[in-house]
């Protein structure tokens, strides 16, 4: 009996990187999408198929449906001023249009570092690298998310003030947040919100909480990367050396 590449690697020391992540690093779709084609019998390593998403493997050889892939891809990344009325997933099951709808064709396949809700426009940033995506979004390395945010209702600067210390709303914990007032008027105000978290709505449902009603949302920059004078629907990459100098050699 022939054996698969699970059985033989079984009887070897476990290192590498597994299979279904190597997969979506290579741009050929994303992990859960690999994990399909690995239990669909699809996926060949060294010639043998595989069943389980989870073996290692380091250099070997990889082929879907028999065609090899390519498992070295330059790590890109891409800033995309993003409008309002998309959301930011591959496929919608309502319907709704994506942000990969306005994208270029000629582009290779991305991932949406974090995500911004249906009705926010600004920097979305876009990456081939999913090890890079996930550096960007842990907390933990303090990437700051700059939004330009106005708002109808009486502001208290006492309470705008007090969530640097965080503050919790209906059972969620959020992290520090630290707001400027640009512009304060009778009808609506101005406000500069920088926040290190991006949890669902994370800054509606605050100001909700704290009586303001958020008429424009527009995320201005992530970390190192401001959106500057781009216009709606531009997209951008980002040069090598400057992406070399924002993020650790180990990360890639």
């Amino acid at each position: 009996m022939v054996k698969t590449y699970r059985e033989s690697s079984l009887e070897e020391p476990q290192k590498g990187l597994r299979i279904a992540k190597m997969i979506a690093q290579s741009g050929y779709c994303s992990r859960r999408e690999a994990e399909a084609l690995i239990l669909e019998g699809r996926v060949q390593v060294n010639g043998k198929y595989i069943d389980h998403p989870a073996i290692l493997i380091t250099d070997e050889s990889i082929k879907i449906d028999g065609k090899l892939i390519n498992q070295k891809q330059p790590s890109r990344v891409f800033l995309f001023y993003k409008p309002v009325g998309f959301i930011c997933t591959n496929k919608d099951p309502e319907g709704r249009k994506t942000i990969f709808d306005l994208l270029p064709k000629n582009l290779p396949r991305l991932i949406s570092v974090g995500r911004l809700d249906f009705n926010t426009e600004g920097l979305l940033v876009l990456t081939t690298d999913g090890a890079i995506a996930r550096y960007m979004e842990l907390p933990k390395n303090k990437w700051i998310r700059k939004y330009r945010v106005r708002v109808f209702g009486k502001l208290n600067h006492d309470r705008l003030k007090a969530l640097v210390k965080g503050i919790t709303v209906d059972g969620i914990k959020y992290g520090s947040i630290k707001v400027e007032i640009d512009t304060e008027k009778e009808s609506n105000s101005w406000l500069t919100i920088s926040l290190t978290e991006g949890k669902n709505r994370e800054i509606r449902k605050i100001m909700e909480h704290l009586g303001l009603q958020v008429n424009r949302l527009i995320r201005v920059s992530f970390g190192p990367f401001n959106l500057g004078e781009m216009k709606v629907g531009d997209i951008h990459e980002i040069s090598k050396k400057t992406l070399k100098s924002s993020i650790p050699n180990t990360v890639f």
